[in-house]
């Protein structure tokens, strides 16, 4: 990633990422500042994209913009290349997308380049391909905060991560970040891995097998907790290893996601910490920064107006990067954080 640039040029990098630049965006067309709006969703099973769902209708209007009903992939990146195409035809004049297969959606960010529509992509960064901001917290941080949350309490012994779909970059930082912090802080403590692709059936199945073989299990590392929670609850529980926190038996539970079934799992001790991302504010700024992007505007590299800042995560590609705090009981109740909010 590219740093923030040093102080001497830091008022020029606001202004630019703020939008100030009025530079026309190539191939984002002239005629790119009026009309429909489009946004795809990679899947509705999981609570979290059921609120970002909710988000996006609400979030257009703020930005003035007019969305058509979201399109949803149904977790497959073949059926979001056609949901892009489909939109395209509808004759959007700009999209807000949620890739699956960061290398699989390019091929649609390129149908959209062809036909001069500016595209934002919202919680997972493309391999290539054209867009004008990716809106994204950091997901290498999640898996580092996981790490933490889970080193904190476990100091030796075995955890498990139960992973996100590796065809994804979220999958892929958040598995590596996690890994790679405990193998660094924490060299006593046995990673496991089950990589579920986002899946709950394939969660439930990995740990039933992983938690017989391994019964000395003490943590583990819930990659989204809208899909995995309750699976993983349902596995310990079948195990007879499901102890409150603070018990001497309970397997400490990290998640991300920030929902709220998980705010609820740790006000009732069954749930130590998630990382929570924002949905909210992937729709929020996911329209922001389309907005911009169809008026012609460009972006560089540095701090935001809304306590984020911009880096360039691969040639050409921009990322928003909005915080994510960890929510434990300490803050749980806290209303700044969206799940206390729906």
């Amino acid at each position: 990633m590219i740093q923030v640039a040093a102080a001497a040029t830091a008022l020029g990098l606001v202004l630019a990422a703020c939008g100030s630049t009025k530079d026309k965006a190539a191939g984002s067309g002239g005629g790119a500042q009026g009309g429909k709006v489009g946004a795809t969703l990679p899947l509705l099973t999981s609570p979290f994209w059921q609120a970002y769902n909710n988000y996006v209708p609400k979030m257009a209007q703020q930005s003035g913009l007019d969305a058509l009903p979201t399109v949803n992939a149904d977790s497959d990146p073949a059926k979001l290349i056609t949901d892009i195409g489909t939109l395209l035809n509808q004759g959007v004049k700009g999209l807000v997308v949620t890739p699956l297969d960061s290398a699989a959606v390019v091929a649609g960010l390129k149908q959209a380049e062809n036909k001069g529509v500016p595209v934002v992509a919202v919680d997972v960064a493309p391999e290539g391909g054209k867009v004008a901001m990716v809106v994204r917290a950091d997901n290498k941080a999640y898996g580092t905060k996981a790490c933490d949350a889970i080193g904190a309490k476990v100091k030796s012994g075995k955890v498990v991560q139960v992973m996100g779909d590796l065809a994804s970059v979220n999958g892929r930082d958040r598995s590596e970040a996690f890994r790679t912090c405990m193998k660094t802080k924490y060299p006593d403590v046995q990673v496991l891995e089950i990589p579920a692709e986002w899946k709950a059936d394939k969660a439930s199945a990995g740990l039933d097998s992983l938690l017989t073989a391994n019964p000395d299990i003490k943590a583990v590392y819930m990659q989204a907790g809208g899909v995995y929670l309750a699976p993983t609850e349902a596995a310990l529980k079948r195990k007879n290893m499901f102890f409150p926190v603070g018990d001497p038996k309970h397997v400490v539970l990290v998640s991300n996601d920030g929902i709220p079934q998980e705010l609820a799992a740790i006000r009732a001790g069954e749930l130590d910490a998630t990382v929570s991302q924002p949905a909210d504010d992937y729709a929020k700024y996911g329209m922001y920064w389309l907005k911009k992007a169809m008026a012609g505007e460009t972006f560089k590299p540095g701090p935001t107006d809304h306590n984020s800042t911009i880096v360039e995560v691969a040639p050409g590609i921009l990322e928003d990067q909005l915080p994510a705090p960890v929510v434990s009981k300490d803050n749980v109740d806290d209303k700044a954080l969206w799940g206390n909010n729906l």
